[in-house]
C-alpha cells in the first residue's frame, strides 16, 4: 500500500493540472469571444487610415458588402471587378446610399496584364484599406485529374486567387508603409485552414492566401499596417451557390458586419462567431476523421451535381 501512495499522488496532480489547464483555456476562449464578438472594434477602420478603400470582386457577395460597409464608415471606394455594367450599378447604389465618392476599374483578373492599368488608375489616391476579395473556385468538387479543362482552371485559379493578392498588395502597400498606417484584408477561406479533398487546387490557393497574410502581418505590424486573413465557411453568395442564409450560412451583409469588427483585434479570423465555433470543433477532430468527413461531403456534392447534369 505504501508503494501505491506516491503513484496516486502523482496521478492526482496530473489530473488537477489537466483540469486547471482546461479551465484556463476555456476561460481565455470565453474572454476572447466576448471581447471580439460581443464588443468588437467599431473604430478600427475608417477614413483615419486614408481617404480611399480599394475592393476587388466588389459587385456581388462579400466584396460588395465590404465596399458598402467601408462606405458606410465614410470611406471613398474604388470598386474593381470584371463587368463595367455591374460596377456602374454598384457604384451608383453606394454613392446614393452613403454619399461618398466612388471610382470603378473594370479588369479581368484571369489575365496577368491588368496591373499597369490598375496602378495608373490608383495613382495619387491615399489608400487606407485594401480588400483582396476576388476569388474563383471549382464548378463542383472533383478529383484533380478529372477536372474538365484542367490546364485552363489551373491558370485561372492561380491568377485570380494567388497572383492577384500578391500584385494588388504590391501596388497598395508602399503608400501604407510611407504613411505608417493601413489595413489589408485578404479573403481566404476555411478551405485554406485544412485540406479539402476534391477541392485540392482551390484549397491550396486559399492556404497560400492565409500563409501570405500571416507573414505580411508579422513583417509590417511594427510599421502601423494591419494585415488580416479572413477564413469564412459557407456564406450565402453566388460563388458558394447558396441563396438563402441559415444559422451556419450567414448572408454576406451579416458576415461582413461581424468580420469588420475584428480588424485590429484578430490578424486571423473566421469572421463571425458561428464560423469560429465551427473551426474550433474541426480543430479537435483527429486528421483521419476530418478527412473522412470532408471527403464524404465533397463526394456527395459531386454526385448530386453530376446527377443533375445528366437530367439536364
Amino acid at each position: 500500500m505504501e508503494s501505491v501512495a506516491p503513484a496516486a499522488g502523482f496521478l492526482y496532480w496530473v489530473g488537477a493540472g489537466t483540469v486547471a489547464y482546461l479551465v484556463l483555456r476555456i476561460s481565455y476562449w470565453l474572454f476572447t469571444a466576448v471581447r471580439v464578438w460581443g464588443l468588437g472594434n467599431e473604430k478600427g477602420i475608417g477614413p483615419g487610415l486614408g481617404e480611399w478603400a480599394v475592393v476587388t470582386g466588389s459587385t456581388d457577395g462579400i466584396g460588395k458588402s465590404y465596399a458598402e460597409e467601408l462606405a458606410k464608415r465614410g470611406m471613398k471606394v474604388v470598386l474593381i471587378s470584371r463587368s463595367q455594367d455591374k460596377l456602374n450599378q454598384v457604384s451608383s447604389e453606394i454613392r446614393e446610399k452613403f454619399k461618398v465618392e466612388t471610382r470603378t476599374i473594370a479588369v479581368d483578373f484571369e489575365s496577368e496584364d491588368v496591373y499597369d492599368k490598375i496602378e495608373a488608375d490608383l495613382a495619387g489616391l491615399e489608400i487606407g484599406v485594401l480588400v483582396n476579395n476576388v476569388g474563383k473556385s471549382y464548378e463542383y468538387p472533383e478529383y484533380f485529374l478529372n477536372i474538365p479543362d484542367l490546364d485552363n482552371l489551373i491558370k485561372k485559379l492561380i491568377n485570380i486567387n494567388v497572383v492577384c493578392v500578391c500584385k494588388m498588395t504590391q501596388l497598395v502597400l508602399p503608400g501604407m508603409r510611407d504613411r505608417s498606417k493601413g489595413v489589408i484584408l485578404n479573403i481566404s477561406s476555411a478551405s485554406g485552414m485544412y485540406p479539402i479533398p476534391l477541392l485540392a487546387l482551390y484549397s491550396a490557393t486559399k492556404a497560400f492566401v492565409d500563409f501570405f497574410s500571416q507573414c505580411l502581418h508579422e513583417e509590417y505590424k511594427s510599421k502601423g499596417i494591419f494585415v488580416q486573413s479572413v477564413l469564412p465557411y459557407f456564406v450565402a453568395t453566388k460563388l458558394a451557390k447558396i441563396r438563402k442564409p441559415t444559422l451556419t450560412v450567414p448572408s454576406s451583409e451579416t458576415f461582413v458586419r461581424s468580420a469588420i469588427k475584428t480588424v485590429g483585434l484578430l490578424s486571423r479570423t473566421n469572421g463571425c462567431l458561428i464560423h469560429s465555433l465551427m473551426a474550433s470543433v474541426f480543430s479537435l477532430l483527429p486528421s483521419w476523421v476530418y478527412f473522412k468527413v470532408t471527403a464524404q461531403i465533397s463526394k456527395s456534392t459531386r454526385d448530386r451535381w453530376l446527377k443533375k447534369q445528366k437530367k439536364n
